[in-house]
């Protein structure tokens, strides 16, 4: 079962970045979205090395889930760009700011909705939650580096990897 899960996790991802492909028409666009997730599920591991638990196959769901939760957070800024820069035709590092400013507040509130709502799995709080609790954990732990990543660290990666031409 092990085994077919990373296969799904595989699955999940190449099929994400083809999405971005078909969704961005350019690679290096999709590649810095695509980090977003991959260095998220590394948090993953993290979050489950602190809390003591060991990686199963429910924190393997969870591990595959973070990657469409983390890109569709991902493409959510990156549209937000795109519209500053096409419609506004504001210069490029001054629209990466301005993305960041207006996706703060719906992506803090949404991350922290998340990982509210599932504090009660992850402390198992109930009967027959103890069995949740891994994906749970898997999932909070990337939503806890979601924020710094898509904020802080896409912006960074498309500047570096954009230079001069738009997005």
């Amino acid at each position: 079962a092990f085994k077919g899960l990373l296969s799904v996790f595989g699955a999940a991802i190449a099929l994400v970045f083809g999405l971005l492909l078909f969704l961005y028409e350019r690679f290096r666009v999709a590649l810095a979205v695509m980090a977003m997730p991959l260095l998220a599920a590394g948090a993953v591991f993290i979050g489950l090395w602190i809390t003591g638990i060991e990686l199963n196959i429910s924190a393997m769901m969870g591990m595959t889930m973070i990657i469409g939760i983390v890109t569709e957070v991902a493409i959510f800024y990156v549209s937000e760009l795109q519209g500053l820069v096409r419609d506004d035709e504001m210069p490029f590092e001054q629209a990466l700011l301005s993305a960041g400013r207006n996706r703060l507040r719906p992506i803090a509130m949404t991350t922290i909705a998340a990982i509210l709502a599932l504090l009660p799995l992850a402390f198992a709080l109930g009967q027959g939650s103890a069995m949740q609790q891994p994906l749970a954990i898997a999932i909070i732990s990337g939503l806890i580096v979601q924020l710094p990543l898509v904020l802080l660290l896409l912006p960074v990666l498309l500047k570096l990897l954009m230079k001069k031409e738009a997005i």
